[in-house]
């Protein structure tokens, strides 16, 4: 839990130096300004902008019942942000696994890249894509046959 929230917190703190400085400096709007650009990073790198995580198992079994695709992600990742936030909306019909929190997703991950924890990995009907283009797995919710 405390890998996932790293970033963020790194983040703020960061930005509070800086606009602490540049505040003293005898700028405080510009230390505003820069707060809220930290903040707005933190924001954009925390778990709070993706859909409620599933575990691996269960993302599975709920994938196996009504054919959308498990996505295999991790915070902080510039890859995982570009997928959520060009999928938009259609997200939430995606079954998320945060690799950080579930160690078997971590596993799944590895396994089908070499060993490496390569995230975004989508898994559609059985078949994982690592860092697919986000076009691509729109089309694969709008086909019908994974929805």
């Amino acid at each position: 839990m405390t890998r996932v929230w790293m970033i963020p917190v790194l983040l703020v703190l960061s930005g509070a130096t800086l606009a602490t400085r540049l505040g003293t400096g005898g700028s405080p709007g510009g230390a505003a300004a820069l707060l809220l650009v930290f903040v707005a990073l933190a924001g954009v790198s925390s778990p709070l902008i993706f859909p409620r995580s599933l575990g691996a198992r269960e993302a599975r079994r709920r994938s196996a019942l009504d054919g959308r695709p498990v996505v295999y992600w991790r915070p902080g990742c510039t890859y995982c942000l570009r997928l959520r936030v060009r999928l938009g909306r259609g997200a939430r019909q995606l079954h998320w696994v945060n690799i950080w929190r579930d160690p078997d997703g971590a596993a799944a991950v590895r396994a089908v890249n070499d060993g490496n924890e390569s995230v975004p990995t989508v898994v559609v009907e059985g078949r994982p894509h690592t860092n697919p283009d986000p076009a691509w797995v729109r089309e694969q919710l709008s086909s019908g046959r994974n929805c």
